[in-house]
């Protein structure tokens, strides 16, 4: 039961950072053209 106490601040750390990765990389623009990178790969061939 002491774990708990341990583990439960922990996920919620956890949580948090990949949450604010996630903004970080939205906010930056990495999710704005997936389509054309995958068209890059085929036309740079």
């Amino acid at each position: 039961m002491d774990i708990l106490y341990l583990l439960i601040p922990l996920s919620v750390m956890l949580v948090l950072l990949i949450l604010g990765g996630l903004w970080w990389a939205v906010y930056r623009g990495q999710f704005e053209s997936v389509e054309q990178e995958g068209e890059r790969i085929l036309r740079d061939g």
